[in-house]
């Protein structure tokens, strides 16, 4: 016959067996002789954690190995357990009830928590262990009778309230999946609501107090507290409206649980053209209480912003720039549009003003607007030119005198610079004021130096031609720079004069402007050398249009017939009108048959040139009477000396 072996699996079923009919029979023993000193009856062993701690549960028998037997019923009926305190009582040397830390914060949170993990049989969070309460009790025991394991009460209570706001969370949490959220958005959003989460809480926790939710739990008066605030659509709709889920989170905060103020005035912001990307901003940053503002107030203030030269259509834009302005009181802001007016700003200034910049309205103070504008007047300037200076350039009123303003007047009073100067440039470059001198300012003025501008010429420089300083070092100083020293021939010991008689050509395009004028000098025959010599001399010739220079160049060369030499050597020539002054003039010394060169000719006033005429035309009539004067005596000699009469006439003419 064939032997039959049973797989290994089957032994370790048999094995299995067999300890467990083992560890119920010894059970059984036990139960019948209940003299016999044991602990409780273990009735599964899962492992050894769960057999550690079920091990130290207390005894149930009496110092003398007796069971006692309950003073009224069956024993049958009667707990096989008594109370810690009272087998304490009987015997001091009982061991107490008592759990790790760590365990006992498991139990809170297990009995806490929303949804509780699976369990299987044998689990140290099964039934068989002790509830929360008897937990609790047993420790309030514990502490008054030993004080082995003191623990602060506070403490507890904090860590109970920290797990009703993981609770609140995450039934949130889930109202948030239902409103199609994603979870990542949903975490990143609550994690931004504590106080909101606390509200809830609040709210869900007084709703046992009715009679309808007397018996329902704590999730279920959360979620309905969350469903009856429509917070989630809420969140929705503002999230359609362009806002992201900080601000969204912030002005949930903000409303303190009237969350339909935040839909009002997001409906309010949209009717005066605030545009949806600007409206969390402009929100967060109107002032805690905007969400408390009637909207009649905030009416008002528009329809006067209105009434002074701000139009309907800019109110969104001066808003969303300026959202401080909605938490002024009407008188505030009346105050703040009468001090602009009163420098004699019309109606069309203050409303552009306003345009350009909004802040000027709401985030100086009254004090501070003052004495800035007291500031302004020390440079020579009234209220009236003050009020012109602000409205064409409102972004002084953002500078701090004490950061901005005095260092840049130090600074430019060292380099030369007197009031009157700075007045002027400040009058035609108000933006310079509003520059740090340290960061725009310095390093411009060091490069010029670098360039050999003298020291008491950059003062004069800045003052003849103040935008200079407002173009970029990297992006239009330097690049002209190097045109003029590689394109136009301006050699390394005239590029500081260049840049001190011209500053003005750090303003022209070199693409449009420098690049076309010296290629038209250059077709006119001038080599690159005398370019940059003519440049020297006169550095407005590369300003100046193609336009301009062709009828002047033609009129020199084929009415005037003079040389191209004569152009070189003044090119001053190009900046005169021609119809005013060159041909006027030219026609003059025809007429009186007179010649200048063209510097004598043209560099002169008007006086002057008749002047150099009349002296011209008397000297050739002194030089032409002399002549006449001589002729009768050559004539005579002539006549007696025929031999000689032909070597003088060779001679005279």
């Amino acid at each position: 016959m064939l032997s039959y072996s049973p797989p290994p699996c089957l032994h370790l079923h048999l094995h299995r067996y067999a300890r467990s009919t083992t560890i119920s029979s010894s059970l059984h023993r036990q139960l019948n002789h209940p003299t016999t000193q044991s602990p409780d009856p273990v009735l599964r062993i899962h492992n050894s954690k769960t057999t550690s701690l079920l091990h130290r549960q207390p005894a149930t028998t009496t110092n003398n190995n007796k069971t006692e037997n309950p003073p009224h019923g069956n024993e049958n009926d009667q707990p096989q357990h008594r109370d810690s305190s009272q087998a304490t009582e009987d015997n001091p040397q009982t061991p107490q009830f008592t759990l790790p830390p760590q365990e006992k914060q498991n139990i809170l949170e297990m009995s806490l928590v929303t949804k509780r993990p699976p369990q299987f049989p044998g689990s140290i969070y099964s039934n068989s262990l002790p509830s929360l309460q008897s937990v609790l009790q047993t420790q309030n025991d514990a502490q008054r009778l030993e004080n082995d394991d003191e623990e602060d009460e506070e403490v507890m209570i904090r860590r109970a309230l920290e797990i009703r706001r993981k609770v609140t969370a995450e039934v949130f949490k889930g109202a948030m999946k239902k409103g199609k959220f994603g979870i990542t958005y949903s975490t990143n959003l609550v994690n931004r609501l504590p106080e909101f989460i606390d509200n809830v809480m609040i709210e869900a926790a007084a709703l046992k107090r009715l009679p309808e939710f007397k018996d329902s739990t704590f999730n279920l008066r959360a979620r309905v507290v969350i469903d009856d605030s429509n917070v989630v659509p809420l969140i929705r709709w503002l999230k359609h409206n362009s806002l992201s889920y900080p601000k969204i989170a912030k002005l949930i905060c903000m409303s303190k649980g009237n969350l339909y103020s935040i839909r009002r005035l997001v409906e309010w912001l949209k009717t005066v053209h605030v545009k949806g990307e600007f409206i969390g901003s402009t929100l967060l940053k109107s002032g805690d209480d905007i969400l408390q503002r009637r909207i009649e107030e905030l009416d008002e203030i528009v329809e006067y912003l209105e009434s002074n030269g701000v139009r309907r259509d800019w109110i969104g834009f001066v808003i969303s720039r300026c959202p401080r302005l909605l938490s002024y009181r009407m008188e505030e802001v009346k105050a703040r549009v009468e001090f602009y007016l009163s420098m004699g700003m019309n109606e069309n200034d203050f409303g552009t003003m306003v345009f350009d910049y909004p802040g000027v309205l709401g985030y100086f103070t009254l004090e501070e607007m003052n004495e800035k504008v007291n500031y302004l007047k020390e440079f020579g300037l009234d209220t009236e030119h003050v009020g012109k200076l602000l409205a064409f350039r409102p972004q002084l009123m953002g500078c701090s005198i004490e950061e901005r303003w005095k260092p840049l007047v130090k600074y430019l009073y060292y380099l030369g610079i007197t009031r009157d100067g700075m007045r002027r440039m400040l009058t035609i470059k108000p933006m310079i004021f509003c520059f740090d001198f340290e960061t725009t300012i310095a390093p411009k003025v060091q490069f010029f130096r670098d360039l050999g501008v003298r020291e008491d010429a950059i003062g004069n420089m800045l003052v003849k031609f103040p935008p200079l300083l407002t173009y970029s070092l990297h992006k239009r100083i330097r690049p002209v720079v190097i045109f003029l020293m590689t394109k136009a021939g301006v050699t390394e010991k005239d590029i500081g004069k260049v840049v001190a008689l011209g500053p003005e050509l750090f303003g022209c395009s070199i693409t449009k402007t420098l690049d076309v004028n010296v290629k038209y000098f250059l077709s006119l025959g001038i080599r690159v050398r005398q370019l940059g010599e003519m440049i020297a001399n006169f550095p407005k010739l590369l300003r100046y249009k193609v336009d301009l220079l062709y009828p002047k160049y033609r009129y020199l060369r084929r009415t005037m017939v003079r040389p191209l030499q004569d152009l070189i050597e003044f090119p001053r020539f190009f900046s005169y009108s021609l119809e005013e002054r060159i041909i006027p003039r030219h026609k003059i010394m025809v007429e009186n048959r007179v010649n200048f060169k063209l510097r004598y000719m043209l560099a002169c006033t008007d006086e002057e040139f008749d002047e150099r005429v009349a002296d011209k035309v008397e000297r050739r009539r002194r030089f032409e009477s002399g002549l006449m004067e001589n002729a009768p005596s050559c004539s005579s000699t002539a006549q007696g000396t025929p031999g000689k009469t032909d070597g003088s006439s060779l001679s005279s003419q």
